[in-house]
């Protein structure tokens, strides 16, 4: 039986954050309705790396240190140097509605998804294609026929991407090829009941899932298996996570009552688990 955590809440009053990220020792996140990026220090303390006139969501960091942020409804991909951000990639020719979450991979490749339907309007799902975004700017089709592509994760090595299908209730693998191109599709955790969101890989080849619609974090063996579970605070559902900390294993959860404009009731929630970060 998978072990249950609960965790506790190091900053809250937020808009709704998404796509964490731990990097030189703070976690970064998307507060989308807020419009900003923001900094969370260890000890709670709060700061804004970046204010933009769209929902930030995705975030990345380009070999040579420059940020990457996803701009939602621009559909754009937006990198941020020294003199603030500018546009790298226009998405809008290969996306229908918002653009989503970020990977960035060593050789500076960006792994953009997209919504592929009106969320908001409550349009039935329909498939959409998972980009891929060259250093150069360049935009390309990486996997095609993909529900609701969400968080993603990268394999140590390089050769296995993870991709979050929220609408389809699973977590599906491709092989990566030395080009940054996808092939070899497979399933790797099917979640009946489960909208799987954001994610993050361990040590042990493992996928933590925010689930969206229920207030837990999975722990997820290749293969489909839940090996662990984290329990969010009352009212809250859990959208994203990333693993962190001076050891790598604080896991940080983004928690909100609902993705839908409403009461400032977002947080980011944490917990000590067993395996650190990848």
């Amino acid at each position: 039986m998978p072990g249950v955590t609960t965790t506790t809440v190091l900053a809250e009053d937020l808009g709704f954050p998404e796509g964490p990220r731990w990097h030189e020792g703070r976690l970064w996140f998307s507060d989308f309705h807020d419009r900003v990026v923001r900094r969370l220090a260890p000890d709670g303390g709060l700061s804004v790396a970046l204010e933009l006139d769209d929902s930030p969501s995705g975030l990345g960091w380009l070999p040579g240190g420059d940020l990457l942020v996803v701009s939602m409804v621009r559909r754009a991909l937006l990198r941020v140097g020294a003199d603030g951000p500018r546009l790298h990639a226009d998405l809008t020719g290969a996306t229908r509605f918002r653009a989503n979450d970020l990977l960035v991979d060593p050789a500076g490749r960006a792994y953009v998804s997209s919504f592929g339907f009106d969320l908001e309007a409550g349009a039935a799902p329909e498939p959409t294609a998972l980009l891929r975004v060259d250093p150069d700017g360049s935009v390309h089709v990486a996997a095609e026929d993909v529900v609701f592509p969400n968080g993603m994760v990268l394999g140590p090595d390089g050769a296995t991407l993870v991709v979050a299908e929220t609408y389809a209730a699973r977590l599906t693998a491709f092989d990566v090829a030395a080009d940054g191109s996808l092939s070899g599709r497979r399933v790797f955790a099917e979640l009946p009941g489960v909208a799987p969101d954001g994610i993050c890989l361990d040590a042990e080849g493992q996928v933590w899932v925010a689930t969206a619609r229920s207030p837990e974090v999975l722990r997820v063996r290749d293969g489909g298996e839940v090996t662990d579970r984290v329990t969010v605070g009352s009212g809250s559902l859990s959208y994203a996570c990333a693993l962190g900390g001076a050891d790598g294993r604080t896991l940080f959860v983004c928690t909100a009552p609902s993705w839908r404009p409403g009461p400032r009731a977002g947080r980011i929630e944490v917990a000590t688990v067993g395996v650190g970060a990848a």
